[in-house]
């Protein structure tokens, strides 16, 4: 398994340049391969091989004045990239995908694009990782290499190769590196129910007597400043309007998001080693998402936090971890009752006659059909696993312990903050 952790590059006026050089290089030769690529394609219709970039652009004054491997690697992904093409396209032609696959498109003038460089171009000299630039660049600039500093969270030999990511004006080092797999031997017969939202991002719920919601308005609030700073920069300028202070903004929102998503991701899992969880089952329908209409104000919170990506990260701390992942249809799930047992329908197979026992009454309130009232998440989360066994024939957890407290009480943690007390949610 491997590893990707991103840094910051703290630039001087000398390595600025260099990277600028290096990335806007990257950028020219990743449109030269698609240029190719795509007449090729209109051509021919043919896909090209993994390697017949570099055959072809060996004499690219682009291509030259990469350092080698490098310049192999971007041409080799944009090869990659229409391969996927190809891939997805046949599969829409035998009716597994909904919507047509496009073929690659060129990148916009004047940017900047990604640089990989293998492990074996690296060097590590007094814990400075040296980076080749190239025969040409010597010849023309006198500078050989530059060099970044070497985290000291993973060993160089565990690196397998080394990203320069820029974004928004910064530059970003990005490590791939292996990873070993813990096996911490969970119990698979636990497993914990993710519903997801807006003011409660996460909602967990599970069979051993737990449950726990991680709040959301934190990011809601993020995302409110930021687009009322970009409407306020953008306003009276044209569609395309993009400046420095934007960029600025932008990218201090982004690492704002990305730090929640770790944060969020290490919660739940770190819960799933504390009560000897070995099943996580996420609750998430793609196609529902696309159409839903949750008015303007949640539309624009929902569409913005990054629930996709904190879904990812999950998945990939499971398989750190031995953990089983699951992905679930959630649909129905906040609309049926846990407690009086409803069959939850899939979205768009819903019988006629089908009705929830129980009602949402307002928001975060959910009454029984007992006059009992619970927690409108916490028993759309545990919908979520009863809903997985309704599906499957080999999974059978032991829901006795879900009980109406479980449901009624959940623990409110805020990632954002260092304090995680226990409070009743508001109903």
């Amino acid at each position: 398994m491997y590893g990707c952790q991103q840094n910051l590059i703290t630039t001087s006026s000398e390595l600025k340049a260099i990277l600028e050089f290096i990335c806007s290089e990257s950028h020219k030769l990743t449109n030269c391969g698609i240029y190719y690529a795509r007449q090729l394609y209109f051509k021919t219709r043919k896909i090209l091989g993994k390697f017949d970039l570099e055959k072809e652009y060996k004499t690219n004054k682009h291509f030259q004045v990469l350092y080698s491997q490098a310049a192999q690697q971007i041409l080799r992904s944009v090869a990659e990239s229409f391969k996927s093409f190809q891939e997805l396209n046949k599969k829409y032609k035998k009716g597994e995908l909904k919507d047509k696959s496009k073929l690659p498109k060129y990148r916009k003038k004047g940017g900047l694009a990604l640089i990989t460089y293998p492990k074996q171009a690296l060097k590590l000299v007094d814990n400075q990782i040296r980076i080749p630039l190239g025969k040409t660049v010597k010849r023309w600039f006198s500078i050989d290499s530059f060099s970044l500093l070497m985290p000291s969270n993973f060993k160089f030999e565990d690196i397998k190769e080394l990203r320069i990511l820029p974004r928004n004006q910064c530059f970003y080092v990005e490590f791939v590196y292996e990873l070993e797999t813990q096996d911490k031997s969970l119990n698979q017969d636990n497993v914990l129910g993710l519903d997801p939202g807006i003011n409660n991002w996460i909602t967990a719920v599970s069979n051993v007597g737990t449950s726990f919601i991680i709040d959301g308005k934190h990011l809601k609030s993020v995302n409110r400043w930021y687009n009322k700073q970009v409407s306020t920069i953008k306003e009276g300028k044209s569609q395309g309007f993009w400046s420095n202070r934007l960029a600025k903004i932008t990218e201090r929102r982004n690492r704002q998001m990305r730090d929640a998503v770790n944060k969020a991701a290490r919660i739940v899992i770190n819960h799933c080693l504390d009560n000897n969880i070995g099943v996580i089952v996420f609750g998430w329908n793609d196609e529902v998402k696309k159409g839903v209409n949750l008015g303007k104000k949640n539309h624009q919170s929902f569409v913005s936090i990054p629930t996709a990506k904190l879904k990812n990260r999950i998945a990939q701390l499971c398989e750190l971890y031995k953990i089983k992942f699951i992905q679930q249809d959630e649909s129905y799930t906040s609309k049926s009752s846990f407690l009086d047992g409803d069959f939850i329908p899939t979205y768009g197979e819903k019988p006629n006659e089908w009705k929830s026992s129980g009602k949402r009454v307002k928001r975060g309130l959910f009454r029984t059909s007992n006059n009992q009232y619970i927690n409108a998440d916490c028993n759309g989360a545990a919908n979520v696993i009863r809903k997985l066994q309704q599906v499957s024939t080999i999974l059978n957890f032991d829901l006795s312990r879900v009980s109406r407290a479980v449901l009624t009480q959940p623990q409110k943690l805020k990632f954002w903050s260092a304090k995680k007390t226990r409070s009743n949610v508001d109903l």
